[in-house]
């Protein structure tokens, strides 16, 4: 984006262009959803905080967990495995190895290759498994710094004495769980290791891979709509960018299902109001971390469209660093400066990103949690009033 025409923005607008800017250029879907998922998540929960275990664990839990899943799979493959189960391929072969294989042409695909990625996606499988974990660690976490492990003290919804047998239950799963998730990826590394190995050569581990990088490609050939959809949802592929992997959403995806068995888990552990809190929280949150704000943004795109609004951006879809091309040539055909067309069209592009992700915080952020404590409270309140 040129430099010169951002700074003829006023404050407001130059900090939203470059902030969408930012979310345009960020490695796949890693810098922009970290910072959006953290607005979203962490924000309205410190905000809504009912105890200092309960702020410190959803720090956290909401820290470690977004670095986790939007840093850590691109790293491991990346930085790690790609490397070693790459040695000796092609640069074609290693071009490949970093496209979608839903993207690749199945027949000229390299065996090589398809092992290469399979074993890198086994390998990433190890994220949502810790991912499981981390529920379990803040478990421990707020029974070893506060000494609690019954959630209506944590969410202050009474005040007692900590019962011991509850503490010991909620320890010896924590570790129980800790443990298996650690055994899982150990297997989910070894699998990856031999699949690299082995997978060339094995006809029964082409078949495996090709279910793990695309399900849809490979059981809805004649389902266009399908195949697309459990590619998108569902392949255990990286997604690639300029060479390099990159989080995908099968990924994402399969974070957020794996590692709600961890969430309802450890929230069972500690009682029953934790338990109902997280069966009517997580299923809206986890609907968001995978979909993001793409859902409203479609949705608004098409209100402007009706109404006739921001009729060049929602047309050619340009990123914000290609405006200035796209200035020039408005300003050309309608006789008008290059800088007022690009105010213009950045005002425009921030509306269309902004407005959603704005809804989303306050919809999915501070609305769920807000609401999703009350209905806690009054719920133990309705129990305490039967019992």
């Amino acid at each position: 984006m040129s430099v010169n025409l951002i700074n003829t923005l006023s404050q407001p607008l130059k900090g939203v262009s470059k902030f969408v800017a930012y979310q345009e250029k960020a490695n796949g879907l890693s810098g922009s959803r970290f910072v959006q998922d953290t607005a979203v998540n962490l924000v309205p929960k410190a905000v809504f905080a009912r105890s200092k275990a309960d702020l410190t664990e959803n720090t956290f839990l909401e820290l470690s967990e977004s670095a986790l899943v939007y840093f850590v799979p691109a790293f491991l493959g990346e930085k790690i495995f790609r490397k070693p189960f790459t040695t000796g391929m092609s640069a074609e072969m290693k071009k490949q190895v970093a496209t979608p294989f839903s993207q690749l042409a199945k027949s000229k695909v390299h065996k090589r290759v398809l092992a290469a990625k399979a074993a890198l996606a086994m390998c990433a499988l190890t994220i949502p498994i810790v991912e499981f974990s981390l529920n379990y660690i803040k478990n421990l976490l707020t029974l070893k710094a506060f000494k609690q492990g019954d959630f209506n003290n944590i969410a202050s919804l009474y005040k007692k004495s900590e019962d011991g047998e509850v503490q010991a239950r909620v320890e010896k799963s924590a570790r129980k769980n800790i443990a298996r998730a650690a055994g899982a990826v150990a297997l989910s590394i070894a699998g990856g290791i031999f699949m690299s190995k082995k997978g060339a050569s094995s006809k029964i581990l082409q078949n495996i891979g090709e279910t793990i990088l695309a399900p849809g490609t490979k059981f809805f050939k004649k389902n266009e709509k399908a195949r697309k959809f459990f590619d998108k949802y569902c392949g255990l592929d990286f997604n690639g960018e300029n060479g390099k992997l990159a989080l995908s959403k099968g990924q994402l995806t399969s974070c957020v299902m794996i590692g709600g068995l961890g969430y309802f888990g450890a929230a069972k552990d500690r009682g029953r109001q934790n338990f109902l809190e997280t069966l009517f929280r997580y299923p809206l949150v986890g609907f968001y971390v995978i979909t993001g704000s793409e859902l409203f943004e479609d949705g608004f795109k098409g209100l402007l469209k009706k109404a006739g609004k921001c009729k060049e951006v929602i047309a050619k879809n340009p990123k914000m660093s290609e405006l200035p091309k796209l200035a020039e040539k408005l300003a050309a055909q309608r006789k008008t400066s290059v800088s007022a067309e690009f105010k213009r069209l950045a005002k425009q592009k921030a509306v269309i990103n902004g407005v959603p992700y704005l809804f989303s915080i306050g919809v999915m952020g501070f609305f769920v949690a807000g609401v999703s404590n009350l209905f806690t409270k009054y719920r133990f309140d309705k129990s305490a009033q039967k019992n």
